[in-house]
């Protein structure tokens, strides 16, 4: 069996315009310049996972992610976030190398993608739907080891105000995921920064934005001035994992990459 190589990109907040901005931060030329770092650096990859707010309200983005992601002839899997529009990015989303949600296999590993967006609301919840499929699918992951993605974080990230639209129900996913033995790793994007933690053994993963960052362990929102980033992850088939997440345009700040703490 290989090593699973994969790429996660998150939050790029797309828009029509390609000249779009959020927080500054013009989201298109920034996805293309991560993904073009990303390439250069760490391509192949097995697969890519965008883990959600690939637009920023605005459906005419998903324009982009298709022309940006097609392009690479590996599958994307994907998972809506807060600032995404459902029927339009199920819509234009819905032909390879794209895959919506559900569950994936590949050899040693599955990879669960669930949708914890709530309409209308920044925060999430999972539904007693995607628990019990979630259940479902790491009962029936036949010897496989499971990654499980999601938008929103499922832990504190010791900031108050970001802390407020996390996953409300975190103790019900905890619950499904502690009656399994088959789960090495959660991950997340939504907090537009880094985490790395550890609990029973299941490694805890958040990741920065292709775009703008908030400032880590802030109580009032703030944005953080580091750049775009993105995470490699290589899955073994023991079940263990290396991961790493790298800063683009990181030489031109004075910085290699982020130390991800478990706040």
């Amino acid at each position: 069996m290989n090593v699973l190589r994969l790429i996660q990109f998150t939050d790029p907040h797309l828009y029509a315009d390609q000249a779009g901005t959020l927080r500054g931060v013009a989201t298109l030329p920034a996805l293309e310049r991560t993904l073009a770092h990303a390439q250069a650096r760490d391509w192949p990859v097995d697969a890519v996972l965008l883990t959600g707010d690939l637009v920023q309200d605005d459906p005419g983005g998903y324009t982009h992610v298709r022309r940006t992601f097609a392009a690479l002839a590996t599958p994307v899997y994907c998972l809506p976030g807060n600032h995404d529009v459902p029927a339009a990015m199920l819509r234009e989303l819905a032909q390879p190398p794209f895959v919506m949600g559900g569950v994936v296999d590949h050899e040693a590993w599955r990879i669960v993608l669930l949708d914890s967006c709530v309409p209308g609301s920044a925060d999430g919840r999972l539904s007693a739907a995607s628990l019990a499929a979630l259940d479902a699918a790491l009962a029936g992951a036949a010897g496989r080891h499971v990654l499980v993605c999601l938008h929103h974080h499922p832990v504190p990230m010791s900031s108050r105000w970001l802390d407020r639209v996390g996953l409300t129900n975190s103790a019900e996913l905890f619950r499904v995921l502690d009656a399994h033995r088959n789960v090495r790793a959660v991950l997340w994007g939504h907090v537009h920064q880094c985490y790395d933690g550890l609990r029973r053994n299941v490694r805890l993963l958040g990741t920065p934005s292709t775009c703008a960052q908030f400032l880590p362990h802030s109580d009032e929102f703030a944005v953080d001035p580091r750049p775009p980033g993105y995470r490699t992850l290589a899955l073994r088939p023991d079940g263990t994992l290396d991961t790493e997440v790298v800063w683009v345009d990181a030489c031109a700040v004075g910085l290699s990459r982020s130390a991800c703490s478990a706040a």
